[in-house]
């Protein structure tokens, strides 16, 4: 292996469960290696559990797109260096990421989110009604995994579901590489409007949801609250609809572990944990970049130099983890990365658990025999995406 790794390399996925096979190598070798951006940058690539929360836990590393490179291409040309949007805390630093994320961490807390529950399983019972009506076999990505994770989104964020023509597949179209840059603005200006439209409606007639309480507090501008839901949108649905699909198709194609999980759905809580670790769908454009120069592993990250992070490679560390590569629903998951580490860790991975174990509950008590319908290697995969996903999830009864 050579010293100097370009992106490419380690954007080489092709398996249905497995990162690329380097990361192995990267890991054992030189679990920080220096890494050629699509930019012309070098910069480093860290695959290790403990290098990648080092990185994510260290405040000398910046999160900001003005200065940070991207690991990846968009629509077939680098991604410049930019400002972030008001109101998209993802790429800010503090004290500005502190401001913003406050204003939503509470609308996430444990509490919280275990009072959604009842609803949360309303719609998911919904959802197996629909799939029930489309018979056998069926799309379960189509069918289930997507609507019953938008429409729990919509109603927490107060998006109007019965337009999500408008809003459903932006994500997954702007978070395309091979995509068209002209579709993908057009995608992106579309959900804009939408969500203007839907802060006036809601400065009119409040509601109980996200965009109301926001607007109440008076806190934001409306270019920030329109950002900071547009956020919502793009990081907390196709990333939890990913884990789901991709998660049933594991526990599908790992029989023993599906057969002990229905045995006794009381373990759908570790296996959801175990489900996280083991498919983690974040798979691209983590990174951070250094404000000053860092020792880092025995190596010194130069300040201005970029340090990307695998999320799929940590959670595949065999020094984290015995025997990582395997499906196992009896692991001690802690301290798994699959929502990331340090003050950017997803703000809605309360919601996304709730929504995961209340979607693998109602499928697997709604379907005893739920069975693949189509051979793992005939699944079509999303493998270029910032997620890892399917394009659908043929399934039987």
């Amino acid at each position: 292996m050579s010293e100097m790794l370009s992106y490419e390399e380690v954007w080489s996925r092709t398996h249905h469960f497995d990162p690329p096979a380097i990361f192995d190598t990267l890991r054992e070798e030189r679990p920080l290696t220096r890494m050629a951006y699509p930019d012309g940058h070098i910069g480093w690539i860290a695959t290790s559990h403990r290098l990648v929360r080092e990185v994510l836990s260290d405040p000398r590393f910046s999160h900001s797109l003005e200065i940070g490179h991207f690991p990846v291409t968009k629509y077939g040309a680098p991604v410049p260096q930019f400002a972030a949007l008001p109101g998209m805390f993802i790429h800010m630093d503090p004290p500005d990421h502190t401001r913003f994320r406050r204003m939503l961490a509470r609308e996430f807390t444990v509490r919280s989110v275990a009072e959604l529950a009842p609803r949360v399983e309303s719609v998911a019972a919904e959802q197996i009604e629909a799939v029930r009506e489309h018979g056998a076999p069926a799309d379960l990505l189509a069918t289930f995994a997507k609507p019953f994770v938008l429409r729990v989104l919509s109603e927490l964020v107060g998006l109007p579901y019965e337009e999500r023509d408008r809003y459903q597949d932006v994500p997954a179209i702007t978070h395309d590489p091979d995509g068209d840059a002209e579709v993908a603005m057009a995608a992106y200006g579309q959900v804009g409007a939408l969500i203007g439209e839907t802060i006036e409606r809601k400065r009119k007639e409040p509601g109980d949801d996200i965009i109301s309480r926001l607007l109440a507090a008076g806190e934001l501008s409306d270019e920030e609250l329109g950002n900071m839901v547009a956020l919502l949108l793009f990081a907390g649905y196709e990333t939890t609809e990913s884990a789901l699909s991709v998660g049933v198709l594991a526990l599908l194609h790992h029989p023993e572990q599906l057969a002990a999980l229905r045995a006794d759905l009381t373990r759908v809580d570790a296996a959801v944990e175990e489900i996280l670790r083991y498919v983690t769908v974040n798979q691209y454009e983590i990174f951070r970049t250094a404000l000053e120069d860092v020792e880092l592993d025995g190596r010194t990250v130069k300040k201005g130099e970029t340090v990307t992070v695998s999320l799929p490679a940590a959670n595949r560390d065999p020094a984290k983890y015995g025997c990582p590569a395997q499906l196992d629903l009896d692991r001690d998951t802690a301290g798994h990365l699959a929502f990331g580490h340090g003050i950017h860790q997803c703000v809605g991975q309360n919601l996304a658990r709730l929504e995961l174990r209340t979607g693998l509950r109602a499928l697997l008590e709604a379907f005893p025999d739920l069975r693949a319908a189509t051979p793992a290697e005939e699944i079509r995969l999303s493998l270029r995406g910032s997620v890892f996903g399917l394009k659908s999830l043929p399934v039987t009864w």
